[in-house]
């Protein structure tokens, strides 16, 4: 059996400038296994523990390396020996060396780094693509590409209260072709940007973030664009948002004034939160709404999925955390339909897959997802191949740590050539 025969961290930076970990996990036959670890700007109160240094003259207190410690003096004493074809057992030994609910003691970043260089090193050194490693024989379908395109939020400056608005390729045949047309919408926007003398600079997730005039003008432009690159919405093109409502609820209250300063006394109810979410869905094309509700608001998430669940995909990100004894909550209460899986929410390989199979077994749909700081570590492309997952969030198609992903997921259909199968917006909720 390949046995580990080094390990070694480092800190390096993400797509923000901000240090995140990378990992070389090394095998007795010298073949390495290298990944690095992304990290939110929103996150949920329930996420495992991101270790940071906390020295403030020092990248702002955004250092790692303490978490970089840990891994060289802590972990990887433990694990050099070990044979890196168990993932199981791995990851299992981290999280008891660990030995706290959260990883706080070493820190979610840094077992994470280990779990995915490992599963690298070991596929590299069985010569077998890293999906069918991790996924096996029967992994052939492309998912559908939730497409960034207007950035808002704590991910950008412009003054739109919603995080994130994406479009949906839903007549697409394959991956490459769900591209384009991702492609051809998102630079018509930026060429009625430009002509409106609007800024065409983008966010951290990709997605351009002028100064628009509330949500509904953001959509009435995504709709202007999708009608420019001559698709018709619904029927070729949908429209998914990212509420991400924790970032803008106070007092039992969903504040929409936080950030579109224009809005003053914008104070909803959770009633008034649903009625005008429910009213959007009517207006526009939107297929998926992500993080509807507050993370803790379990009451206001029942009655939006009772409200609307049943015509659109309602997606738990803050609110699941991809952490399976959330996500059995969830599922008791029946409150969203849909969960969002980020690796670094959990922080070992092995807890991400027990979480996509508990919402595969309940119905549920799996989104892969990026973070809004990410490398151009290209590991969810294949996570997503490897479980036939039907979507995947990759932020816009534009910046080098988001179109890596792209890329791979290109490389994988051609590799699997006529054996890939790509999914059809239509048959995910049938």
């Amino acid at each position: 059996m390949s046995k580990i025969k080094s390990i070694n961290a480092r800190q390096i930076l993400d797509s923000r400038g901000d240090p995140t970990i990378e990992v070389d996990v090394i095998t007795d036959k010298n073949i390495l296994g290298r990944a690095s670890v992304p990290s939110g700007a929103s996150k949920g109160e329930n996420e495992s523990f991101e270790l940071r240094d906390n020295q403030k003259d020092i990248f702002s207190g955004k250092g790692v390396l303490k978490a970089v410690k840990n891994i060289n003096n802590i972990i990887a004493p433990e694990l050099i020996g070990k044979s890196a074809l168990d993932q199981i057992c791995i990851d299992k030994l981290m999280l008891e060396l660990d030995g706290t609910v959260n990883k706080k003691r070493l820190g979610s970043n840094a077992i994470l780094a280990i779990s995915l260089a490992t599963a690298k090193a070991a596929s590299n050194e069985l010569e077998i693509p890293l999906y069918k490693y991790i996924g096996g024989v029967y992994t052939c379908e492309l998912p559908i590409p939730l497409i960034n395109i207007v950035n808002g939020g704590k991910h950008s400056n412009a003054p739109i209260v919603f995080q994130e608005f994406m479009i949906v390729p839903i007549t697409a045949n394959t991956f490459l072709e769900a591209i384009q047309m991702g492609y051809k919408v998102f630079y018509q926007l930026k060429k009625i940007l430009q002509q409106k003398g609007l800024s065409t600079s983008v966010g951290d997730e990709g997605g351009v973030s002028p100064n628009f005039n509330g949500v509904e003008d953001v959509l009435d432009h995504i709709l202007e664009a999708i009608h420019l690159a001559n698709y018709e919405p619904y029927d070729q093109i949908g429209i998914a948002i990212d509420c991400a409502a924790s970032e803008f609820y106070q007092n039992n209250k969903y504040d929409y004034s936080k950030f579109e300063k224009k809005l003053e006394n914008s104070k909803k109810s959770k009633k008034e939160h649903i009625h005008y979410l429910s009213y959007l869905i009517k207006k526009y094309p939107i297929i998926s709404i992500e993080d509807g509700m507050d993370q803790n608001d379990w009451e206001g998430w029942k009655l939006l999925t009772d409200e609307i669940g049943d015509q659109i995909q309602l997606v738990g990100d803050d609110l699941f955390v991809t952490k399976a004894s959330i996500l059995k909550k969830g599922i008791k209460k029946e409150v969203a339909n849909s969960i969002l899986i980020k690796v670094n929410q959990v922080g070992t390989l092995t807890e991400t897959i027990e979480t996509i199979n508990l919402a595969k077994k309940n119905k549920y749909k799996n989104i892969i997802s990026h973070r809004s700081g990410d490398t151009e570590d290209s590991f969810i492309a294949d996570l997503s191949v490897a479980f036939n997952i039907e979507q995947i969030k990759i932020g816009s198609i534009c910046r080098s740590e988001r179109t890596s992903k792209y890329n791979q997921l290109l490389r994988i259909e051609e590799e699997l050539g006529k054996h890939s199968f790509y999914s059809k917006w239509k048959n995910l909720f049938q």
